[in-house]
């Protein structure tokens, strides 16, 4: 038997009830896998820096969006795929704590955006720079040209789905 999780994984199932297995299925168990694996990377780095992965999401997408750093609402909430009460609640959070403001919209007088204080702005970066750093180091051992080819692969399987 392999070290493999996967392979044991299939294994199991091919012996068990060999008819859920697709030709989908290693991949799936694979990407599964390895999205917990970001995922927990993710959130031991947020956990130090006292962020939610909500709170985390709500700020990098302000930070990526340039200067002023300020989305709609709805915006957000179609960028982070939140509902609007969750997306709320995250804001409320997050102006309690002095990372983001609410302020009128300059495109529309009956609307707001929300916007990084000068604080969300240091935070949101220091919170980037950190996971992306513990997403390297999951790599690292990865040759190069390995991860270029994964990543055309997997470039390739959601250019389909859209």
């Amino acid at each position: 038997m392999t070290d493999d999780p996967v392979d044991r994984v299939i294994a199991s199932w091919e012996h068990e009830l060999p008819e859920v297995l697709y030709p989908t299925s290693e991949l799936t168990k694979r990407i599964m896998l390895l999205a917990g694996e970001l995922n927990s990377a993710t959130r031991r780095v947020l956990r130090d820096l006292e962020l939610t992965m909500a709170e985390f999401d709500v700020i990098v997408s302000l930070r990526r969006s340039g200067a002023p750093y300020r989305q709609k609402p709805s915006d957000l909430v179609r960028i982070l795929l939140l509902s609007s009460g969750g997306t709320s609640n995250v804001t409320n959070q997050l102006v309690r704590r002095g990372l983001v403001v609410r302020e009128p919209d300059p495109d529309d007088g009956r609307g707001t955006q929300v916007r990084l204080t000068p604080e969300g702005i240091s935070l949101a970066e220091q919170a980037v720079k950190a996971s992306s750093a513990a997403h390297a180091e999951l790599w690292a051992d990865i040759p190069a040209d390995t991860l270029e080819a994964a990543t055309a692969a997997l470039r390739g399987l959601s250019a389909r789905r859209r």
